[in-house]
């Protein structure tokens, strides 16, 4: 569509100059009497016209910016399209990988209250951090004999654990009543690891395990995140390696394993 207008520009000036042309012609000549084409007499005192060569090189000038201009709007066009499509396809990819809507830790609490007093403890620990290492586990996990165990290994620098805490809030929340949910927070540092928690809040406390040793217990050192099943008379079933990418997959993984 540019080129068109362009194109269409030169052309017009290319007749101009050609109008331009025979009118400086006829102004030069005069027609005598009988017809003969004379010369009209001195050009002395007759106020020059600007020569068809500078008329022209004006007209190119003009021409060129003109283009330039043309191809810019066209550039902003085409850049309005393309905004328009990733809106229209999705909004803005940034926006769509934002955080999920905050999590609420005191509605969840009231969700689960009425637990067997052995989870309700974890329910009264929610979202801190604990030490005490493998000895203050293996105590909780006594503690919890009779009930199912699901143990997620998590930490602050972890992307995959930030994008599947939601799932583990969803999940502990609707089933925290009947399975024990804890944390095992490894490799990390606590105030990393407790700033983290401020953003994304658990219904059910970690422990802590800065060296990694809980993990190696668990069998779960390689892999960040890592969720553990524990049956409910205490023995360890799976690890399962890596992030649950949805609620319903982990909840089938509860089944499955814990048969609860």
């Amino acid at each position: 569509m540019a080129t068109d207008v362009v194109s269409a520009m030169e052309g017009s000036m290319f007749r101009v100059r050609k109008q331009r042309s025979k009118h400086a012609a006829s102004q030069n000549t005069e027609i005598s009497g009988s017809g003969a084409v004379l010369p009209a007499g001195p050009l002395i005192g007759r106020p020059r016209a600007p020569s068809i060569e500078a008329e022209w090189a004006a007209g190119v000038t003009i021409v060129s910016a003109v283009r330039r201009a043309l191809w810019i709007l066209a550039a902003l066009a085409l850049a309005a399209v393309v905004v328009v499509g990733l809106t229209q396809a999705g909004g803005d990819p940034v926006a769509s990988e934002s955080e999920p809507p905050p999590f609420d830790l005191a509605e969840a609490q009231r969700t689960l209250a009425g637990a067997p007093a052995p989870i309700a403890g974890l329910h009264a620990q929610s979202n801190q951090i604990l030490g005490g290492g493998i000895d203050a586990f293996e105590a909780r996990r006594a503690e919890l004999k009779g009930h199912p165990i699901v143990v997620n290994k998590w930490a602050s620098w972890c992307g995959p654990c930030r994008a599947e805490f939601p799932i583990f809030q969803q999940v502990a929340t609707k089933r925290g009543k009947e399975i024990a949910f804890i944390g095992v927070n490894s490799g990390d540092k606590r105030p990393a690891a407790e700033k983290f928690l401020s953003a994304r809040p658990l219904p059910f406390p970690s422990y802590e395990d800065p060296d990694d040793s809980l993990a190696r217990e668990l069998d779960a050192a390689k892999y960040a995140p890592a969720t553990i099943f524990i049956d409910a008379d205490g023995e360890q079933v799976i690890v399962h390696a890596g992030e649950y990418a949805s609620a319903e997959e982990l909840e089938a993984d509860i089944d499955r394993y814990l048969g609860a």
